[in-house]
């Protein structure tokens, strides 16, 4: 009860500031203004810019955090001399804050103190040593290359847990024939598609007010607009221009849209589901049946609508019907 009031009140009283006039500046403003603040987004330039931009930040840096994140995931999956040093310095810039993450960064990728637009004049990849996060059209690659350094531990540990997980083993070590089948059967079905799930979670996180204080620190928005996304936008209006009304509006669309997020993923998982049954019917119908006890009649659908829960109620999760 406790934790629904912390949830829910602030929930509440947040999309109610959205119907309303908030304005700290503004002695005479608090009263009910209706959608006129939606009305504002929609035709709010700056809105849609951000809106796009987050979409490029979070469709590249996460694309960027699972390729690399995969490589090293792969490499960490190989026994070399040496790895134990290499996962911790691999996995190092997940402890690092994202506030000092993204001035690191800034600094790194400043002319005067950092080292990477010489680096990169040098290579001929620049006309000149100049800071990338003073040009309109090419300031958000700085903030992607800071979360993709800090984010790509996340997704190498999350793939190497995918990786490490070997049904076979379960066949090859102690206990009865039926119940290492049991056990791998069950793996096959739920600990591998697991991994999938924080993926998706992470990408829910960029497009809400995950590390909007990266953008913040290392542009501020700026140039022009240039690195603005929906998130640090909403700070922006809420406490730079202390317009609370607009900015709990403006989060309320992104709430709307990450709601909408979760609804297609959770539908696509469920299609994807059935056709992973659909697929593996004919693999695992026998074994299943013959663990679990099931008559050989029933069928087509019997393996999809029985195996599973009774797998799960033998492991100890749940009832079987």
């Amino acid at each position: 009860m406790l934790l629904a009031a912390i949830m829910l009140v602030p929930l509440a009283l947040g999309l109610s500031y959205a119907f309303r006039d908030i304005e700290l500046l503004n002695p005479f403003s608090g009263g009910f203004v209706g959608l006129e603040h939606f009305r504002a987004a929609w035709d709010d330039a700056n809105f849609w810019n951000a809106l796009r931009n987050t979409v490029m930040w979070t469709t590249v840096s996460v694309l960027l955090q699972f390729v690399f994140g995969l490589i090293l995931a792969l490499l960490r999956n190989t026994p070399f001399p040496g790895r134990g040093l290499v996962q911790a310095l691999v996995f190092l810039p997940w402890a690092v804050p994202t506030f000092l993450s993204g001035l690191n960064w800034a600094w790194l990728l400043n002319p005067v103190v950092g080292p990477f637009p010489h680096w990169l004049f040098g290579l001929g990849l620049m006309s000149a040593p100049e800071n990338i996060l003073s040009d309109p059209k090419r300031a958000l690659c700085g903030p992607i290359i800071a979360i993709v350094w800090w984010g790509i531990p996340f997704f190498a540990i999350t793939l190497l847990a995918a990786l490490q997980i070997d049904p076979a083993r379960h066949l090859r070590g102690g206990g009865d024939r039926r119940s290492r089948q049991r056990e791998a059967l069950l793996l096959d079905h739920l600990a591998v598609p697991c991994a999938g799930h924080r993926h998706h979670i992470a990408v829910a996180r960029r497009l809400g007010c995950e590390w909007a204080e990266l953008i913040v620190v290392m542009t501020n928005g700026g140039p022009a607009d240039s690195t603005q996304i929906v998130a640090s936008y909403i700070f922006t209006q809420a406490f730079q221009r202390l317009d609370f009304g607009y900015a709990s509006a403006i989060a309320a669309i992104l709430l709307a849209l990450l709601l909408a997020y979760a609804c297609v993923v959770i539908s696509l998982r469920q299609m994807l589901n059935k056709a992973m049954w659909r697929h593996g019917e004919t693999r695992h119908t026998s074994a299943a049946r013959n663990l679990l006890g099931l008559p050989l009649r029933g069928g087509r659908g019997l393996c999809r609508r029985r195996a599973l829960p009774a797998l799960l109620a033998v492991e100890g999760f749940g009832d079987a019907e």
